[in-house]
């Protein structure tokens, strides 16, 4: 008899007699059961890929997960989606994921999601035969459209199988930056003055309507996330071209105000509560916080924590907690802000599936208040599990 065998007699004991274990006891029991025995282990969808312009982000996010994932709770089960929509379950080496080596014939086999509610969870196909896996949640880890807007969380909700992080509506809220801020707008928060266009409107009532916010402004596709299709416009002849980049992206444009102040971050983890993280404060040079910057830091700087007074970070600590529940976010989610010059705060957006990189904003928000990666993952997958 080891010591474990031991320490459970003895806990049995004092249930009998009357004496409830301590959670930390709890916990290591449990612990212990599932390291013993796999087939009680969770058995967690990891989603990867993604018909998105944020494929490539997606697979680096994704093996930061695989690889910081509890595995005596949880057993991944990797699905990986391939730039042109094709879905696989893939059981290589995870190596491949980040090197965008994994879609091979050897390590992959074709996958769906069963919309069956007895089933919940995936239906492999091989050889003419069909297998299905049980799952007990699915963790997207997909950036922008057909992964981040509610899609892909709709195909699981149908199914009956619990996702991780936001659910339909407020992954398509977030995802659409001007519905986003006529929420927060409606609910007491500051946001830029803007405008949306749609792809048939004349150019000539772009041109007018962007005088009446000034240069410089921003131009967005309204439904893109890691900064495609954004451009800085300084002044009236840039805005034509500004405009045919964003709308190459998505059917819709917002044409933004340029905040004068700095970007603000702050990390917003659900378990009983809500816990945030510090807040971050991006540092630039020029330019703005594009695609390049948020993942090279060439020319900027982040700092954990900002470098602001301590009554203004609970303010902004604050904010991202009211918006995080006027979008009906769940689980996590990074809200960005912007410091204006005069001290107020003014929302940006919510990242609903944040980067989840060694070098990401969210992680390194969480970890400045002690909160490890695989903890933040842990909280993740348990919040989903028992919802």
């Amino acid at each position: 008899m080891d010591n474990f065998d031991k320490k459970v007699q003895e806990t049995l004991k004092q249930v009998a007699e009357g004496v409830n274990p301590s959670p930390h006891v709890e916990q290591r029991i449990h612990d212990e059961i599932l390291s013993r025995c796999p087939e009680l282990r969770k058995q967690i969808a990891i989603l990867f890929g993604g018909c998105s312009p944020e494929y490539s982000v997606s697979l680096q996010s994704a093996y930061s997960v695989i690889t910081h994932i509890d595995r005596k709770k949880y057993t991944p089960v990797l699905i990986g989606i391939s730039n042109a929509g094709d879905w696989f379950k893939y059981d290589g080496e995870i190596e491949k994921i980040p090197a965008d080596t994994w879609c091979n014939e050897k390590d992959c086999i074709p996958v769906v999601v069963s919309p069956n509610r007895t089933v919940h969870g995936i239906l492999t196909i091989k050889n003419g035969k069909i297998k299905e896996t049980y799952i007990d949640a699915a963790f997207p880890v997909l950036h922008g459209k057909n992964g981040e807007d509610g899609t892909v969380q709709g195909l699981f909700e149908l199914a009956g199988i619990p996702v991780v992080g936001c659910g339909v509506l407020s992954s398509a809220l977030c995802m659409d930056k001007d519905r986003a801020h006529k929420l927060a707008q409606a609910a007491g928060i500051s946001v830029p003055q803007s405008f949306v266009l749609q792809n048939d409107m004349d150019a000539e009532i772009a041109l007018m309507q962007a005088e009446e916010i000034d240069y410089p402004l921003f131009v967005k596709p309204v439904g893109a996330g890691s900064s495609y299709g954004i451009t800085k416009v300084t002044e009236r002849n840039q805005l034509p071209a500004a405009l045919k980049l964003a709308f190459s992206y998505d059917n819709k444009v917002i044409i933004e105000e340029c905040i004068s102040g700095f970007e603000v971050g702050c990390a917003v983890l659900e378990n009983d509560g809500l816990m945030v993280g510090e807040v971050d404060e991006i540092e630039l040079e020029k330019g703005f916080f594009d695609f390049t910057e948020k993942y090279t830091l060439k020319t900027s700087s982040i700092h954990v924590p900002a470098r602001i007074s301590t009554e203004k970070a609970a303010k902004i600590k604050e904010t991202a907690k009211l918006i995080y529940k006027t979008l009906d976010c769940r689980g996590f989610a990074r809200v960005d802000m912007f410091l204006d010059d005069t001290g107020r705060i003014v929302f940006n957006e919510v990242n609903t599936i944040p980067g989840f990189t060694s070098h990401s904003r969210f992680p390194n928000m969480m970890k400045a208040v002690h909160i490890p990666f695989e903890q933040i993952i842990s909280i993740a997958i348990d919040k989903a599990v028992r919802k």
